[in-house]
């Protein structure tokens, strides 16, 4: 069984049963015609992926895994706030006048400060880091930064990635403020496990462990009837990922990727998105 599916069902099961409603409060989510999109919500879902045994990718339904590390390597690698980077439309909703996201998410990683060991931007310090003090306990970056939080399209979910070198091996926190369980968990979670691994291998590191951290975990109101479905279904077996073995962070791509047996439960259901 993928260990993705059975923290996804556990979950979403926890969720379901023991969440709470926001149905009556304001809420900024909404569906395309405009009504409220509400949710049952738990406080502080915290799952921890080994990645030496498996790659978390879930079986329930299928992963694109490769758009969701395009969509990483858009932030992290080209710093990106422009949709168009993307071949995919995800951000499209959000784009401004300018075919920008604003001062979100890549925007944020691309700025240069100034450090003891000269200037850098967040991901170049990540970097050094990792290979001229993998035992600083300061090696993180972050995308929340609050005094332009009103030049941004969508305050970043998952704002904060905390790296931590044990015993050669590199682990990772994720924190993300909001999750939308049925269309963003292991979407999030593969490609943050994916920059893990590419973070380590840049670094002469194995990947480690893979936390995540999530402040609101939800299920929207519409989703509820195919959460329900999906989560009968029975696992399957993890497939294998297959990394290229690439020392520079700046040299991998969305290819340098390959699931190997992934078997996956076919899932043809339209899931309706709040914005």
């Amino acid at each position: 069984m993928s260990r993705a599916d059975e923290l996804f069902i556990q979950n979403c099961r926890d969720i379901l049963e023991n969440g709470i409603s926001d149905e009556g409060q304001n809420v900024r989510p909404h569906w395309e015609d405009g009504t409220p999109a509400h949710t049952i919500k738990k406080f502080c879902i915290v799952n921890r992926y080994d990645l030496q045994k498996e790659f978390p990718i879930m079986t329930l339904r299928r992963i694109f895994y490769r758009s969701a590390i395009e969509e990483i390597l858009w932030i992290y690698q080209k710093k990106s706030n422009r949709v168009a980077d993307l071949s995919t439309h995800i951000w499209d909703a959000w784009a401004d006048e300018n075919g920008t996201i604003g001062k979100a998410y890549g925007y944020q990683l691309g700025v240069k400060h100034h450090y003891k060991e000269g200037d850098f931007d967040q991901v170049d310090k990540v970097l050094y880091d990792l290979k001229n003090d993998p035992a600083s306990r300061r090696i993180m970056t972050n995308l929340y930064n609050h005094s332009e939080l009103h030049e941004m399209a969508l305050a970043p979910c998952a704002y904060s990635m905390t790296f931590n070198v044990s015993d050669n091996k590199l682990n990772g926190i994720l924190n993300q403020r909001s999750q939308d369980m049925l269309t963003a968990n292991n979407w999030n979670t593969c490609q943050y496990a994916a920059l893990l691994i590419m973070f380590a291998k840049a670094s002469g590191l194995e990947a480690g462990e893979f936390v995540h951290v999530i402040a609101d975990a939800h299920i929207y109101d519409r989703h509820v009837d195919i959460v329900k479905r999906l989560i009968e279904k029975e696992p399957l077996p993890a497939p294998e990922m297959v990394v290229e073995d690439i020392t520079d962070f700046y040299k991998f791509t969305k290819n340098s990727f390959t699931v190997e047996n992934y078997k996956y439960h076919e899932f043809d259901e339209k899931i309706p998105v709040a914005i």
